[in-house]
């Protein structure tokens, strides 16, 4: 044990992904975009509002044996933009991306405006131009609606 009894430890993975740099208090929502329900039988270890020099607040989710999509990557970024992925192999991170947002968004998320053609019977993809990121917003191609973070968390 630590001689500083203020520290937090969390212990590392041998196999698996460690999501870190979440903006503070998202960690749950990134649990949801992933589809973790605590039922699966594998360790995950959440941690929240962890204090950053980086950001001021962060929150940090580690996955035992599993990895992450593109599109479960491309889902994280809208909510947390600032975040990296670690993939770890047999205790050490043999990789390590960051989240990047497309300019462009892309059949992630619905357009909630009722009168926009995305939500029509036509076969239309819905689509958003990135207008901000910090705090996040989103433009529909289509109708101009403009969504903002809690409009997709809803989503998710």
């Amino acid at each position: 044990m630590s001689a500083n009894t203020n520290e937090v430890r969390v212990s590392k993975i041998k196999d698996g992904t460690v999501i870190d740099h979440i903006s503070g208090g998202y960690a749950l929502d990134v649990v949801k975009i992933l589809g973790i329900t605590g039922h699966e039988r594998r360790v995950v270890t959440i941690a929240i509002n962890v204090p950053s020099n980086q950001l001021h607040s962060k929150d940090i989710v580690k996955i035992e044996g599993r990895g992450i999509s593109r599109q479960e990557l491309n889902r994280i970024a809208l909510i947390a933009p600032k975040a990296t992925i670690n993939i770890v192999r047999n205790y050490v991170v043999v990789e390590k991306q960051e989240v990047k947002l497309p300019k462009v968004i892309e059949d992630m998320v619905k357009c909630i405006n009722p009168t926009c053609i995305s939500n029509s019977s036509e076969p239309i993809t819905p689509k958003f131009l990135v207008e901000g990121e910090e705090p996040l917003l989103l433009k529909c191609h289509y109708c101009g609606y403009m969504l903002e973070k809690q409009d997709l968390l809803r989503q998710f």
